[in-house]
This record gives C-alpha cells, sequence and structure tokens, in this order.
C-alpha cells in the first residue's frame, strides 16, 4: 500500500512553493461545514485534507461554521459536526462562526456601496434570474443598477433595520453583467430574512450570502489556503472580487479539489435530509446512511475511514471511489483488533444423542488467530447446541461438505458429530437435527485417524444468549446518475433484521464494541437499540470481497 499520508499532490506542492518562497511564514487551513445536516464521508475527506495538510507543515486549522441562512440551521447540526470531527481524531486550532463577523460583513457591504460597487435591486427572484442571461446570452442591467450612493445607503440601511419584507430587496455587487463568467453578473450579496438565528437571535434580519461571506471570512481569519471542492472553481473569481474590492487586509487563495463520489451512496446533504425527513432511515445515523455519524454507529473506525481518506488521494478530475475501498479499510483496521466468537444467525437445533445429559466442558478457543496476546477463552459445550439453518440439507448438492444424514462435520474448537436423523415441522422445515459425537475428535487432541472436509461454528443451546443481528446492502440500488428519481433507487432490502445466539461470553458486551463473527463478518453493538438485556449487532462488513487495493 502507498504511503498515502506522506504522498505528494498539487495543492501540497503549492503549499511548499509558498512556503520555500516566502509567501506565507505559517499555513491556516479551516473546515468551514454549514451546520443544516450531518457530515457525510465526503466532508470526512475534506476534514482529513485540511487538518493533515496543516499538521504535516506545523500550521493551524479552524473549525468554522458558516451559519449565514439560519431558516435551514440548527445548533443539533452544529454539536453533531464537533462530535464528528473530534471523533475522526482532529482538534481545531480555534472555533469561529460566520455569525461572529457580521458586523464585519455589514460594513464591507457598505464600504462597496460607496465605492459604486454594490446597490439595492427590487427585481423579483424570477426577475433576477431572466435578466442575468444564459451561458450563450449576456444578462440585462437591472433597472435599479443606477441608483445614486446615497440612496443605495439608505435603502441597505432600512434592509437592516427590518422595513422591508422578505425578498422584498437584495444587495447585489456591481460588476459585469456581460461577463462570461455568470457568477460575475452582479450577484446578490445580502437578502433580506425575518428569521431566528441560533446564535444571535432577532439582532439581523439582513443575512449575507455564501459567497459573499465566505471569502471575507478566510481573509479576516487570515486563512491562507481556501481549499474546496470543484464546483466552487467558477466562483474563484468572486471570491477574490470580495477580497480585493472589500479591501481585505489578508488575502487567501482558494484551491478546488474532485469531491468524493462514492458508488451506491447519497453524497448529497439535502438527499439525505429527505431520506431522515420522509422516515426512509432511522435518523442520520441510520448505520445505512454514509454520514458520519451512521458510519460510526454501524461500527466504521476513525482510523479506517482516515486511512481511506488518504488513500483515494486528492485530485483535480472527479471520479467514483469504489464503495468497496472503504469496506478494505476497516477489515484492514479490525483484523489484528476484533476479538473472534461465534453467533448464530438463523438456528437450528442439533441435539447430541450420544453426550451425557448433564455434562458442560469448557473448550478453550482462541481470541484471534492473527494476534496472540488476545489469548483464549472458555466455551461452554453440552449436549444442544445451534448451527445455522444453511450448515444442514436433507438433499445437498455435490461439494456441499456440511450437514447432511449420514455426513461427518467438525465443530470449531469441539468434536466431530454425525448427522443421523432429523425432524420436520407441518410445514416440512426441518426444526432439529439428532447427531452423534465422537469423544476421540476433540479439538487439539492429535486425533489424525479421519479428516473431514466441513467445519461449521455452533453456540451452546443451555449457555446461548439471544442476540438481533442487523445485515445491511447499499441503501441505493444504483448509482445517482440513472435517470431514476431519487426515492425509486432506494433499495428496500437494504436491512435485513435476524434473531439468534452468540455465546456466553457475549452477555457484558457494551455499545461500540467490535466482533468478528465465525463467517459472517465483523459487527458493532448498536448504540441506540442496545439495553440492558437485549444486544443488537450491526454487521460492519462482511469477511470477504472481490475489491483488491493496488500495491
Amino acid at each position: 500500500m502507498s504511503n498515502a499520508s506522506s504522498s505528494s499532490n498539487f495543492i501540497k506542492n503549492i503549499v511548499v512553493d509558498d512556503l520555500q518562497s516566502g509567501k506565507h511564514k505559517e499555513i491556516i487551513t479551516r473546515f468551514p461545514p454549514e451546520p443544516n445536516g450531518y457530515l457525510h464521508i465526503g466532508h470526512a475527506k475534506s476534514i482529513v485534507l485540511n487538518f493533515e495538510l496543516a499538521d504535516e507543515f506545523k500550521g493551524k486549522t479552524n473549525l468554522r461554521f458558516d451559519d449565514t441562512n439560519p431558516t435551514k440551521e440548527d445548533v443539533e447540526y452544529v454539536e453533531s459536526i464537533k462530535e464528528d470531527v473530534k471523533w475522526l481524531g482532529y482538534e481545531w486550532d480555534n472555533l469561529y462562526f460566520a455569525s461572529n463577523y457580521f458586523e464585519e460583513m455589514y460594513s464591507r457591504a457598505v464600504l462597496l456601496i460607496k465605492k459604486g460597487l454594490a446597490y439595492v435591486c427590487d427585481l423579483t427572484p424570477e426577475e433576477i434570474r431572466e435578466y442575468r442571461g444564459t451561458l450563450t446570452e449576456p444578462g440585462k442591467e437591472s433597472p435599479y443598477r443606477s441608483r445614486t450612493i446615497e440612496e443605495n445607503l439608505e435603502l441597505f440601511d432600512k434592509m437592516k433595520n427590518g422595513e422591508f419584507k422578505d425578498g422584498e430587496k437584495v444587495l447585489r455587487a456591481k460588476i459585469d453583467m456581460t461577463s462570461p463568467n455568470i457568477n460575475m453578473r452582479d450577484p446578490i450579496i445580502y437578502r433580506i430574512s425575518h428569521s431566528e438565528h441560533h446564535r444571535t437571535g432577532d439582532k439581523w434580519c439582513i443575512y449575507p450570502m455564501y459567497d459573499f461571506a465566505h471569502p471575507l471570512e478566510d481573509a479576516i481569519e487570515g486563512i491562507t489556503h481556501s481549499i474546496c471542492t470543484l464546483e466552487f472553481a467558477d466562483h474563484r473569481p468572486l471570491y477574490d472580487w470580495v477580497v480585493k474590492e472589500c479591501e481585505m487586509e489578508k488575502v487567501p487563495q482558494q484551491i478546488e479539489f474532485a469531491r468524493l463520489n462514492l458508488t451506491n451512496a447519497v453524497m448529497s446533504k439535502r438527499k439525505l435530509k429527505l431520506l431522515v425527513d420522509e422516515k426512509v432511515v432511522d435518523g442520520w445515523d441510520d448505520p445505512r446512511m454514509p454520514t458520519v455519524a451512521g458510519l460510526r454507529r454501524r461500527g466504521y473506525t476513525p482510523e479506517s475511514i482516515r486511512n481511506f481518506c488518504k488513500e483515494i488521494g486528492v485530485a483535480k478530475a472527479a471520479s467514483i471511489v469504489d464503495s468497496q475501498m472503504l469496506d478494505y479499510f476497516i477489515r484492514e483496521d479490525l483484523n489484528t483488533k476484533a476479538p473472534r466468537t461465534m453467533a448464530i444467525l438463523r438456528p437450528l437445533k442439533v441435539v447430541i444423542t450420544n453426550y451425557p445429559e448433564d455434562q458442560v466442558e469448557m473448550l478453550p478457543i482462541e481470541n484471534n488467530p492473527d494476534n496472540e496476546e488476545a489469548g483464549i477463552r472458555q466455551v461452554p459445550f453440552s449436549k444442544e447446541i445451534y448451527i445455522e439453518q444453511e450448515d444442514f440439507m436433507e438433499n445437498p448438492p455435490k461439494k456441499y461438505f456440511r450437514l447432511f444424514p449420514g455426513n461427518e462435520v467438525r465443530l470449531k474448537g469441539a468434536y466431530f458429530i454425525k448427522c443421523n436423523e432429523f425432524i420436520k415441522d407441518e410445514a416440512g422445515n426441518v426444526t432439529e437435527i439428532h447427531c452423534t459425537y465422537d469423544p476421540a475428535t476433540k479439538s487439539g487432541s492429535g486425533f489424525t485417524e479421519r479428516k473431514v472436509k466441513g467445519t461449521i461454528h455452533w453456540v451452546d443451546a443451555k449457555h446461548a444468549v439471544p442476540a438481533e443481528f442487523r445485515l445491511y446492502e447499499p441503501l441505493l440500488l444504483e448509482d445517482e446518475s440513472t435517470d431514476k428519481s431519487f426515492l425509486e433507487q432506494i433499495n428496500p432490502n437494504s436491512m435485513d433484521i435476524l434473531n439468534g445466539f452468540v455465546e456466553d461470553n457475549m452477555v457484558n458486551a457494551k455499545p461500540q464494541d467490535k466482533f468478528q463473527f465465525f463467517r459472517h463478518g465483523y459487527f458493532n453493538v448498536d448504540t441506540k437499540y442496545t439495553t440492558e438485556g437485549k444486544l443488537v449487532f450491526n454487521r460492519i462488513v462482511s469477511l470477504k470481497s472481490s475489491f483488491k487495493l493496488e500495491k
């Protein structure tokens, strides 16, 4: 595997050049989410990029909330974002909010008006769109563009004082309605919104637009490299215009990189919110969601997500990453960490007819064959056990090496057992298997007389702990690029809930404890539905995949 954390990329090359040339003595980056939803794996890529870049060059990273749209923002989102950043393993140097700068943003807007570079416009949103023009046709100037500086100052002051209704007026930058870049055609920089802000309350009824606020925030904080995704490349001329014409002392540099696109995953905060609002999922932290909170609840580790983000790298060209790559990194991380244990997801009872009626013996089984320090555990074994339904077939096909009438298999860590008969219910379902065991075949006894081709796992019926298992498939049936509507792409079978048993050593398992269940995969104790006396496990990932990481 490549050493992704120290590998170079075009952004790092810019930083190196800026430090060597003396343009900057210190690197300052920022992660600037809008608190209008939970973070997803794409945001994790940006977090890792910004924090790791600053750390590598002994710089600083700010966490800044772009809270300029009070109608969509909430304290819940602020707290969830802070929790996610910390969980991923990062500490910000400063915590800021765009709302910290509302007074200065207002004064900079006034400066633009005084310079003749901003005006109050009365056009409706529909008229503004119509006047804006198209990619092939220039825009038309607003009839309010020629207002005097004095009139604009008076109207903007009245906007601030709440004397107009929402949408009645806006403040626009006066740039160039014929510009080939539509973003430069007199963009709106302030709008009226009589809304309660989660930090400033009702102090303000006008709020800056993102394209005006963001460059000012970066400049005020002395951000050296403002790293954002490719969709903002066309906004860069406006970013630079705002910094220059607002006469900001410090001049940040905007640099764009390709956002993360993941197969079979919803990578739009708006669509994720729709899933939550429509109750398609169990909240923002549903284990099927690609949110950081959802990945955490499902059982992904911060190390696996960081390593994934480093490995996919930073590029200018958009691409789609196979979601199996993320699964690769959680397997790599848990391989030596997660204790091995046995779980039966679809139980079928086995009675060992020749095993002593009241005997219980403790069998030593290793906790992790890839980690000797994990030691061994003592597993109870008695006359009745549970196995998986799929480990028995009445009429098996060729090369089926598990239990069937007359066949012998090895119970992991225990004995050979041979199927002699089975019982069915009225519907024809097998409900119980009767077997005999060979006492001479105890695991570790050195028995070599005969071989068996199949090894199956089991749980002792007398000591088994009931548990619920949640198995997941991708939330999207297809990638988002199809012509189907978004909700039509939702996989109706994205979650399968099963009830079975785990070993008795799991009775005290706590939320976020992780295990590898023999043959089933890696599982995490659910944080939401696990209660005292009820264990709920989320399958993080299966054991094997066709995906291979290029070395």
